[in-house]
């Protein structure tokens, strides 16, 4: 992986999310991006806002969305941030892997989970796109199928990182 983010296979657009480090981090350390609290700045615009877990929970309270009414098991996310400008929740949940394992199978739930998340969003009328950060050991050819089934179910995956354009964010100026 390369370090802050920079270079890399993806040099078109440049700057990238590594799962080595959690996304308030790496966005704080972009020119350009600020973190106060869970809101994120870029230029000194509020753009977005970034939750870890239960943090989650918080910003539906804030919406006045009662999870326990719509669906029945808490789910937390990895990392997700809400896009502004595009009205858009991306839960991105980060798996890495060195050996066969239940992450396998985990992978296979990417539907019924972002079908969860749409349902308490669907009350802000806030998309939701369901995104995996997976490293290099899923590229395997065992793994073609569940790969294939997790764009068959409109979610996404990257190998190591997430180009922040297919976040809707801007693209800082080096």
């Amino acid at each position: 992986m390369i370090q802050n983010g920079k270079g890399g296979g993806n040099t078109k657009t440049g700057l990238v999310f590594e799962g080595k480090v959690d996304l308030p981090t790496f966005l704080a350390g972009q020119k350009g991006y600020t973190i106060i609290g869970d809101n994120v700045l870029y230029n000194g615009e509020k753009i977005a806002i970034v939750f870890k877990k239960h943090g989650f929970y918080k910003f539906l309270s804030e919406l006045n969305i009662d999870w326990t009414k719509i669906i029945s098991k808490k789910l937390l996310p990895d990392d997700s941030i809400y896009v502004i400008v595009n009205n858009t929740l991306f839960i991105i949940e980060c798996k890495y892997q060195q050996v066969a394992g239940s992450v396998d199978e985990k992978l296979q739930t990417c539907d019924f989970k972002k079908k969860q998340y749409q349902k308490l969003m669907s009350q802000a009328n806030i998309e939701v796109e369901y995104v995996y950060l997976l490293n290099d050991w899923f590229k395997q050819s065992q793994y073609k199928d569940v790969l294939d089934y997790i764009i068959s179910v409109r979610c996404q995956y990257y190998f190591e990182y997430i180009p922040l354009i297919k976040l809707g964010l801007p693209m800082p100026i080096i």
